[in-house]
């Protein structure tokens, strides 16, 4: 019953949706330049390492491809993060190990510049959460709002399926979602760029939430510094084994160094 409200009331939020998105059809033009068909890199990576009274280690790599096209939008990302440390007695403990992966590809209708049906998939594997892994696939409409040069919001709703294996019982649960998420960019200047994506997954079972901030500083034409916020929330955790149970909300921040390529 939750999940039908919620339903309804998201494509009510659609259908405004698709209302706004026509009328900015009519008074923005998208930048051919961001549409020659070639794929855009970037790599990232940050190191801590202490020594010392304390002893750990941490390491962040991403890995992120694009590609803009006349009819297709396209995005690959590949996320790690792992910290672990050494106790007085020696002994190493794992204080965060986890891998993100996801690809999306938005199909753009023939009768509007912004419109677009997308196809999404994820995948999840935290070792210091309820779950050994989360995946999910899901598929809807998604528009792209130019508010001016500089900036752009997108805009995706839609059906989905998520299939996640419990940790300490090795249970398989599946359960129909409803996806939404907001993308948005700010070019604040030619060396500048913010970004902020915010995603929810919403199932009867389990609410999944995801954003990612990052500000980006340019030091020459390939390399830039990168500082990021990433806050992933689940709505329900389950008692481990030896007896912790996992906060719902997870906070990631870095400064990294990224190459594009």
């Amino acid at each position: 019953m939750r999940l039908t409200l919620l339903s309804i009331a998201l494509l009510g939020f659609s259908s405004t949706a698709m209302s706004s998105t026509f009328m900015f059809d009519d008074i923005q033009d998208v930048d051919p330049a961001s549409q020659d068909g070639k794929w855009r890199a970037s790599a990232e990576v940050g190191v801590l390492i202490r020594s010392g009274n304390t002893d750990s280690r941490s390491w962040k790599g991403k890995l992120d491809l694009e590609r803009d096209t006349l009819n297709w939008r396209q995005r690959a990302v590949m996320d790690y993060y792992r910290q672990e440390r050494k106790t007085h007695e020696g002994t190493s403990v794992v204080d965060a190990d986890r891998l993100f992966l996801s690809g999306q590809g938005n199909r753009k209708f023939a009768n509007s510049k912004h419109s677009s049906f997308f196809l999404y998939g994820s995948y999840e594997d935290d070792a210091l959460n309820s779950f050994e892994y989360q995946s999910t696939i899901a598929a809807g409409y998604g528009t792209r709002w130019l508010i001016n040069d500089a900036m752009f919001t997108d805009f995706e709703i839609g059906p989905g399926y998520s299939y996640d294996k419990i940790r300490g019982t090795g249970e398989t649960d599946g359960d129909f979602i409803i996806r939404m998420a907001a993308n948005y960019e700010w070019q604040i200047s030619e060396t500048a760029r913010f970004t902020q994506l915010v995603s929810t997954e919403i199932g009867d079972d389990n609410t999944r939430s995801r954003a990612v901030g990052a500000l980006t500083a340019n030091i020459n034409s390939r390399l830039a510094m990168r500082f990021s916020l990433t806050l992933t929330h689940n709505s329900t955790v389950f008692e481990q084994a030896n007896g912790r149970i996992p906060e719902k909300l997870d906070t990631e921040t870095a400064v990294t160094l990224v190459y594009t390529f």
